[in-house]
């Protein structure tokens, strides 16, 4: 448990936006499910782009929530995904 929330914890690195990697990293359980979807965002992006935005979490997250049929699991990704909106500042 400790090796997997320390891994997680690595992931979050790789985000520019260190508030919303705080975020994620001060929820502990709250946030558990929510957690493992944007670490696994981070990681698809980063393997596909070599670096992760917040725009592209938004579109891996939006596609996600497309292709999936399981009601749980959109709720996870549309929670995500509002959390990662929230610290997306507009263009400006």
């Amino acid at each position: 448990m400790i090796q997997a929330t320390q891994q997680q914890s690595d992931i979050y690195k790789a985000l520019s936006n260190t508030a919303m990697s705080e975020y994620f990293r001060c929820a502990g359980d709250l946030l558990a499910e929510e957690s493992a979807l944007l670490g696994s965002a981070i990681s698809q992006i980063l393997a596909s782009e070599g670096h992760v935005t917040n725009k592209a979490i938004i579109l891996w997250l939006v596609n996600a929530l497309e292709c999936t049929d399981d009601v749980v699991t959109a709720d996870v990704i549309r929670k995500t995904l509002e959390i990662v909106v929230g610290y997306t500042m507009d263009d400006i």
